[in-house]
């Protein structure tokens, strides 16, 4: 099979296309052929060795010094149900399903190991390359929003045109928040379909001097610390840290929120029934086939990604 690795921490340059063999699964996993795969901000900072402040070190020690020791990057994922291990219920071969395969990844390739519990049956009404974008910032939005937005919440989304962003807004519009979405000029009518009721250039405010009192701060983008975050929410708001440093997510509390989502097939069986019923765009581009993921990339790496990215391994 065709698989992108990636043996060295580096430039989107390092990630090659190799031969690699088929993948074997355990008793608890599914072999599935990838259709579509979501090219993140996780899998870039992964791919770059560029972590939040603080986990630089941590983090090599962990994924690796030089390099990743998965070397096959990508966890979010559509595709067919090749196999299933003998402990496996509830899936069959032929079956279409979507998840993700957390720090394990491996679907930067055509074929992939993939645990039983990271998967839903993908909805007949959603496309593969949707399937594959929305849930790496699907999820991560749907996380830290539930249970803190309501009917009538003040929501600031800070980065409001990426992959988390795009869902955040969403999500807590459909919630019933008045959402201000902070992103550039060229992005605000975007941001305003998809929910957002005030926009700000972060160009020509910035954020320090916006008006305190949003029962939510919602940042995905990594420039909002746990003391402007604070600053900004009300006296009984939350600042949720998407991108925290290793310092505020030491100090996370019951209102400085942070830490990675947890990966759950309901969770991503709710967002590809959103979309279904079209009441969530997914906001993805696919770049065609592996033979991409550089320029994929360079997208990333460019900070001007709007929504979610997709290679698709088998085009």
């Amino acid at each position: 099979m065709k698989a992108v690795v990636v043996k060295r921490y580096g430039a989107p340059e390092v990630a090659v296309i190799e031969d690699r063999p088929e993948p074997s699964i355990k008793s608890n996993e599914l072999l599935v052929r990838i259709e579509a795969v979501a090219v993140t901000a996780g899998d870039d900072r992964i791919r770059a060795a560029r972590f939040p402040h603080g986990f630089a070190v941590p983090a090599r020690l962990a994924l690796g010094i030089r390099g990743p020791r998965r070397q096959v990057l990508g966890s979010a994922f559509s595709g067919v149900i090749e196999k299933v291990g003998s402990a496996v219920d509830g899936f069959t071969p032929g079956e279409e399903v979507a998840g993700m395969n957390g720090v394990r990844m491996g679907a930067h390739a055509q074929l992939a190991a993939i645990r039983s519990t990271s998967i839903t049956h993908k909805p007949a009404g959603v496309s593969h390359i949707d399937a594959a974008g929305v849930l790496f910032g699907g999820t991560t939005a749907l996380r830290f929003l539930r249970g803190r937005v309501h009917p009538g919440s003040k929501v600031l989304v800070n980065g409001a045109s990426g992959a988390v962003g795009t869902s955040a807004v969403q999500l807590a519009a459909l919630a019933g928040a008045e959402v201000t979405a902070v992103t550039s000029s060229a992005n605000a009518p975007l941001a305003s379909r998809l929910g957002a009721v005030h926009v700000v250039d972060y160009r020509t405010q910035q954020l320090d001097t916006l008006p305190s009192g949003f029962d939510l701060v919602f940042d995905a983008v990594g420039n909002i610390d746990r003391s402007l975050g604070l600053q900004l929410a009300a006296a009984d708001g939350f600042a949720v840290l998407a991108v925290a440093s290793l310092w505020d997510t030491a100090r996370a509390s019951a209102r400085v929120i942070t830490g990675p989502a947890q990966e759950s097939a309901s969770d991503m069986a709710h967002l590809l029934g959103l979309i279904e019923e079209g009441q969530l765009d997914p906001m993805t581009t696919s770049f065609g086939g592996l033979s991409a993921i550089v320029e994929a990339y360079k997208l990333v790496d460019s900070g001007r990604k709007v929504g979610n990215v997709v290679v698709q391994p088998w085009a």
